[in-house]
C-alpha cells in the first residue's frame, strides 16, 4: 500500500474520532466555541487530506460540512437539530469509507457517489435552507454537459481522442489573497486540448459589460475553468495538488458509454500498522542482543562436547543455559506483549455517535457514559471488539429502553442512560455494556424458547431465572415482535458470543426487571501466549485454555449417577453433570483403563459447574493460539490451533461454547439434579 495512503488510514480515524466527539458534545453546549472550532479543525485537516487521493465522493462531503461548521464558527448560522444530525451523519459515513479503504486497499464503494449526493443535500440544506447544491461540490457523474460542449466546440477527432481527461477547476473567491494563480496553474495542465474560462456569476458578468463596477469586486476571483487534456489523469492532476477540493476530474469518452470518476490506483493488501514509543523499541533491541549472546553459549557449549567434555558436565552447563534462555524468553515475551497493547477508550469513544444515531432513528432519548480510562489491550482484542459492541449498544437502545411514555409512567427521566465501563481485572479485561431500561423478562423468553423448539419444556422449566437470560444467547433465539433494521432477525447475541469467544473470552448477562440489563464481556489482555491443559481422547489430543478451568479431578466409577439421559456426581456436596469430551466432538467412546477413576475437566458454564471426562489429562503448556480463519472461523467451540514442539497442530477447544451448540437433549444446564 502507497505510504502516504498507510499513513491517512492512521491518521483519518482519528480525525474523525475528534469531529465526533466534539459534535456530540455540543448538544449539550451549544455556545462553547471551542467545541466548534475542534470540530471544524479536524473536518478542515480531514477535507486536505482526503484531497491528496482520488476520493471525490469523500472529499465533497467533507467540503461541505466544513463550511457549515465555518458559518457557526463565524456566527454566520446557529446551532440546529438538523445540521447538527447531518454532521454527525457526514463523520459516520466518513469513518465507514475509511474503514472500506483499510480493508480492501481500494476506492469507496460503488454506492459512493450516491451516498454523497444524499449528505451533501442535507449538509446543504442546513446551511442554505433549500439552496441547490454548489457546483463545485456535486457528485462528478452527474456534471458532463461541459465536457461534451468543450468537446464538440473544438472540433476534437472521436477516433484520436477515444479517451481524455477533463477537469473543472472553480478556484477559492479568496486564492489571490493567498498568493494563488488559477491561470498559472492551468498553464502547467500538459498535453491541453481545450480550454474555456468563464466567470462563475452570471449577474456579475453582466454587470462588468454594463461597467457597473460597483457590482464587480476585482479581489475576488470568479473564475471557473474547463479543460481537455490528452494526458492521464495523475499528470492533468500534478499542478492542483494542493487545491485538491476545488476541482473535479474525470476520464471521459466521447463513446456512448458513461463516464466515470478516475478510480485510485489499484492498491496492495489492506494496512495493519502500529504506533509504538521508541522505548519498548529500544528494550525489544537489547533484548534480542542478550538472545543473540544465549545463541553464542549454545554454539560453544556444542564445541565444548565435540572437543570430548563429559556427558554429566556438558549436561550440566546446558541445563544452566537453557534455564538463562527460558528467563529471556519471558522477557521477551513480556516486552512484545507491551508493544501489542493499546489503549481501549479510543475504541469506547467511537461509540456514542453509534448510540446517538440509533437511539434518533427509534425516536428515543438516550445518553451513552464511556469510562476505560488507562486500560490497554492487545491490539487484536480491540479490533475484534466493534461489532459485538456495536450489535450489544444497539440492542440495549433497541430492546433495553423504554419509549419516554412507558419511562415516565415507571418513574424515569425521559432520558435513558446507557454506560459502557471496562477495566483491568488480572490478565482479563472486563467490559461491561449496562442500561437503565425495562429489564429483561425470563418468562417472556422461557415463552419465546417454548415457541422455537429450543429446549423441551421439562428442561425450560427447571431453569433458573439467570439460566434462562443465557438462552439468548442460543442461535435462532428472539423476543422481537417485529423485523426492523436494528433487531428482530433473529441473529445477532449468538453471533456477540462467537465473537467474543473467538478472541478467547467469554459473555455473560444479567437484569433486574424496570431496573435494566447488563452484559459483561470478559476477555483476555492479549491473544499471543496462552496457557492451555493438554488433554487426550480417542487416539487426539486437544488444548482447554487454563483460564476455563475450575478444577480437573478423577471421579471413581462407583460415585457417578445416571440422570435422566445424562450422568453427574457430586463435588463438595455440588452435584455436577459429566459430559462426555468424545461425544461432544463425535468422536468413538473410550471406557477407563482397568475400570480406572474417570479423569475430567470442570469447567464453569452460564454460572454452573460441568464436568467434561477426557481420555487423560498430558499436561501444560504455553502456547501461541493462531485463530481460526476461513470457514472453520464459525465452527463453534473452537478457540484456534498451535503448533507443538514435534510440529503436529493441537486444537484449542472452547468448552462453553462447544457445549452450548451440543443437542438440546445433552445440555448440561437446569437437568433437575437432587
Amino acid at each position: 500500500m502507497d505510504e502516504l495512503l498507510e499513513q491517512f488510514l492512521i491518521e483519518g480515524p482519528e480525525q474523525v474520532q475528534q469531529a465526533g466527539e466534539a459534535l456530540l458534545a455540543l448538544e449539550g453546549r451549544p455556545d462553547d466555541a471551542a467545541l466548534v472550532d475542534q470540530a471544524f479543525r479536524a473536518i478542515h485537516t480531514l477535507k486536505g487530506s482526503v484531497g491528496l487521493f482520488d476520493l471525490p465522493a469523500m472529499g465533497q462531503v467533507l467540503h461541505v460540512a466544513e463550511d457549515l461548521l465555518g458559518a457557526w464558527r463565524d456566527g454566520r448560522q446557529a446551532l440546529s437539530r438538523g445540521a447538527m444530525d447531518a454532521l454527525i451523519a457526514a463523520t459516520g459515513q466518513t469513518e465507514r469509507w475509511l474503514g472500506v479503504l483499510a480493508a480492501t486497499g481500494g476506492g469507496l464503494p460503488a454506492d459512493a457517489d450516491a451516498v454523497a449526493a444524499d449528505l451533501v443535500s442535507r449538509l446543504s440544506r442546513a446551511l442554505d435552507g433549500d439552496a441547490p447544491v454548489p457546483a463545485a461540490v456535486q457528485a462528478t457523474h452527474i456534471d458532463t454537459a461541459w465536457i461534451e460542449a468543450l468537446f464538440r466546440d473544438r472540433d476534437l477527432d472521436p477516433a484520436r481522442h477515444s479517451m481524455v481527461t477533463a477537469l473543472r477547476y472553480v478556484p477559492d473567491a479568496g486564492c489571490y489573497f493567498r498568493g494563488e494563480d488559477p491561470i498559472a496553474l492551468t498553464r502547467a495542465v500538459p498535453d491541453l486540448l481545450a480550454l474555456r474560462i468563464s466567470r462563475r456569476d452570471a449577474a456579475a458578468l453582466v454587470a462588468a459589460q454594463a461597467h457597473d463596477l460597483g457590482a464587480y469586486d476585482p479581489y475576488a476571483c470568479d473564475l471557473v475553468v474547463e479543460l481537455l487534456s490528452a494526458a492521464p489523469p495523475e499528470a492533468v492532476r500534478g499542478p492542483f495538488r494542493f487545491v485538491p477540493d476545488q476541482i473535479q476530474l474525470l476520464s471521459w469518452s466521447p463513446s456512448p458509454s458513461p463516464s466515470v470518476p478516475v478510480p485510485s490506483p489499484a492498491l496492495a493488501e489492506g494496512p495493519r500498522s502500529l504506533r509504538v514509543e521508541a522505548g519498548r523499541i529500544d528494550a525489544l533491541a537489547q533484548l534480542v542482543d542478550e538472545l543473540v549472546v544465549a545463541k553464542n553459549a549454545l554454539s560453544d557449549l556444542a564445541g565444548q562436547m565435540a572437543d570430548g567434555l563429559a556427558p554429566q558436565a556438558a549436561a550440566q552447563i546446558l541445563g544452566d543455559r537453557q534455564a538463562a534462555l527460558d528467563r529471556l524468553v519471558g522477557r521477551l515475551h513480556r516486552t512484545v506483549m507491551g508493544i501489542r497493547l493499546v489503549p481501549i477508550l479510543p475504541l469506547l469513544r467511537r461509540f456514542p455517535r453509534v448510540v446517538r444515531e440509533t437511539a434518533t432513528a427509534l425516536g428515543k432519548e438516550v445518553d451513552l457514559a464511556v469510562d476505560g480510562q488507562d486500560v490497554q489491550v492487545d491490539k487484536a482484542i480491540v479490533e475484534g471488539l466493534f461489532e459485538p459492541l456495536t450489535h450489544l449498544l444497539r440492542n440495549a437502545v433497541d430492546h433495553g429502553i423504554e419509549p419516554a411514555a412507558e419511562r415516565a409512567a415507571a418513574g424515569k427521566p425521559a432520558r435513558a442512560l446507557i454506560s459502557l465501563v471496562a477495566r483491568r481485572e488480572g490478565d482479563h479485561v472486563v467490559i461491561d455494556v449496562a442500561d437503565d431500561g425495562r429489564g429483561m423478562d425470563p418468562a417472556r423468553i422461557r415463552r419465546a424458547a417454548a415457541a422455537r423448539g429450543l429446549l423441551p419444556d421439562r428442561m425450560l422449566d427447571a431453569l433458573t431465572d439467570d439460566q434462562v437470560l443465557d438462552l439468548v444467547f442460543r442461535p435462532g433465539f428472539s423476543t422481537a415482535e417485529a423485523v426492523t433494521d436494528l433487531s428482530g432477525r433473529g441473529v445477532g447475541m449468538d453471533a456477540v458470543r462467537a465473537a467474543v469467544g473467538r478472541l478467547g473470552g467469554s459473555v455473560g448477562i444479567s437484569s433486574a426487571s424496570g431496573q435494566g440489563t447488563t452484559v459483561r464481556l470478559v476477555l483476555p489482555l492479549n491473544l499471543v501466549l496462552t496457557k492451555v491443559m493438554v488433554v487426550a481422547v480417542a487416539g487426539e489430543r486437544y488444548g482447554i485454555p487454563m483460564d476455563g478451568i475450575v478444577e480437573t479431578a478423577r471421579v471413581d466409577p462407583d460415585r457417578i449417577r445416571p440422570i435422566r439421559a445424562g450422568r453427574a456426581f457430586v463435588l463438595r456436596d455440588t452435584p455436577v453433570p459429566l459430559l462426555s469430551l468424545a461425544a461432544l466432538l463425535g468422536l468413538p467412546e473410550e471406557a477407563p483403563v482397568d475400570g480406572g477413576p474417570c479423569r475430567a475437566v470442570v469447567a464453569r458454564v452460564g454460572g454452573d459447574l460441568v464436568a467434561v471426562e477426557v481420555g487423560a489429562f498430558v499436561g501444560r503448556r504455553d502456547v501461541v493460539l493462531r485463530p481460526l480463519t476461513g470457514l472453520l472461523s464459525a465452527m463453534p467451540g473452537l478457540l484456534g490451533t498451535t503448533l507443538l514442539g514435534d510440529g503436529h497442530v493441537l486444537m484449542i477447544l472452547d468448552v462453553p461454547g462447544l457445549i452450548a451448540a451440543a443437542p438440546g437433549d445433552t445440555a448440561p444446564v437446569g437437568q433437575g439434579m437432587p
